[in-house]
């Protein structure tokens, strides 16, 4: 069974993160199913825009740390996610960690119900936001990034839109969703794809210049005794020995 749902209504591709059971856990296998579902996507004349959802009560829990994608899997599709030529939407009414951040930021619209929240918890697990990172600077507040990269912190909605993570947040994620779809229906195929190049220019430069140290600092920060701790201490429901 694929991890990836997919409808279609009115030219929108709805593509949805369908592993409720693991938390949509990037895995090797959804990260794969993700990246082949985007590729149809671009690739299919009769598709405006991608949406990108979850079903269950979590958009996405980050790293699936019995399944791992490999590092630079990851860094392929947070890129394939920016370089698509179609404008790619995140619909969140669930929470968010960690790598699911980092798909967020790899979106060009995203918006989420007010009880959706946010969290970048790789430090308390021994690792950083490394590879996530290439998407996530180039599109948030510094300053806000600082604090909740070195704690883990939750945010809620709003200040993940206050911050930049999120493009707008409500009650109703679809009714704020509506006048935006409505618009990109709106919209010529051909002005689209190009002014998505000129918003995502220096994002993908980032990558081009940055992926390669970074997807090396994720392996052996993954690799790293620490690490194991974390990891083993999380499945274990308990605090790291690090914790004081």
């Amino acid at each position: 069974m694929t991890p990836i749902g997919r409808t279609r209504t009115r030219g929108v591709q709805t593509l949805s993160l369908d592993s409720p059971d693991t938390r949509n856990a990037l895995s090797a296998a959804l990260v794969a199913a993700l990246s082949d579902a985007l590729a149809d996507c671009a690739q299919d004349a009769g598709v405006r825009a991608v949406v990108l959802t979850h079903t269950g009560t979590t958009f996405c829990a980050g790293a699936d740390l019995r399944d791992p994608p490999a590092p630079d899997a990851l860094v392929a599709l947070l890129r394939q996610l920016v370089a698509l030529p179609l404008p790619v939407v995140a619909r969140v009414t669930g929470h968010v960690r960690a790598g699911g951040v980092g798909l967020l930021a790899a979106c060009d619209i995203a918006a989420a119900s007010h009880t959706a929240t946010f969290a970048f918890t790789e430090v308390r697990i021994g690792v950083a936001p490394a590879v996530i990172s290439l998407p996530v600077l180039p599109r948030a507040d510094p300053r806000a990034l600082a604090r909740y990269f070195l704690t883990g912190e939750r945010l809620d909605a709003a200040e993940a839109v206050r911050v930049g993570l999120l493009t707008a947040a409500g009650e109703d994620v679809d009714a704020v969703l509506a006048p935006v779809l409505d618009g990109l229906r709106r919209s010529c195929p051909q002005a689209l794809a190009e002014t998505k190049t000129l918003l995502t220019a220096k994002v993908l430069e980032t990558f081009d210049r940055d992926a390669a140290a970074l997807t090396a600092l994720s392996a052996r920060l993954f690799s790293s005794p620490q690490a194991r701790e974390g990891m083993t201490a999380f499945l274990e429901r308990r605090d790291p020995e690090w914790v004081v």
